[in-house]
């Protein structure tokens, strides 16, 4: 089976929307669509990073310049189906940081996220679907970051209530982020 079926399944939801978007994330997978690539331009796997410091106390965000806003770390799967190591790779990508871990390799969230159209590199990108997984991740904020000039130009660390604050996107604001930072108290 699947690794990521297998931590679908063994997955507890937090809330009815984690309920739902797991269901639909096991149907899709079953349907045996191509979900790993982008040649899927209805949907595909992301991989997200809640990037914290070791006690909790801050979160690492970058300033996307697609989304004009300050956002979690993360990126699309593009083929690959060990999406830790997607998380991995996009939070070392996006924040310059070297050494960074998983406080734990199970899921620690999951949504569905709605991409409007919008041009990339000079060519237009219907809109679709992220089908996202969460992961915790943990970094030393003393470390050196630094931003991705072509996706973000800034990295900054946030308390977690900072975090979500400086998000100008409601949904990721309210929704997710606040979702976020509420499973903290279990790690």
């Amino acid at each position: 089976m699947e690794l990521l079926r297998q931590q679908l399944i063994a997955y507890r939801p937090w809330n009815e929307q984690e309920e739902r978007d797991r269901e639909e994330l096991l149907r899709r997978l079953d349907s045996h669509e191509d979900l790993y690539t982008r040649a899927n331009t209805a949907a595909h796997f992301t991989a997200s990073a809640w990037v914290v410091s070791p006690d909790r106390k801050q979160v690492l965000m970058a300033y996307h310049r697609l989304y004009d806003s300050w956002a979690w770390l993360g990126g699309h799967a593009d083929g690959d189906r060990d999406l830790l190591a997607v998380a991995l790779r996009e939070v070392r990508e996006e924040s310059g940081l070297t050494e960074v871990r998983p406080v734990s390799e199970d899921l620690y969230s999951l949504e569905i996220l709605t991409v409007d159209g919008h041009e990339k590199h000079g060519r237009y990108v219907s809109s679709h679907l992220h089908l996202n997984v969460t992961y915790l991740l943990e970094a030393d904020p003393s470390a050196a970051i630094r931003p991705k000039p072509d996706e973000n130009s800034r990295v900054g660390w946030f308390s977690p209530a900072d975090a979500m604050a400086a998000s100008s996107e409601p949904w990721f604001r309210e929704r997710i982020y606040t979702k976020l930072n509420d499973k903290l108290s279990r790690f």
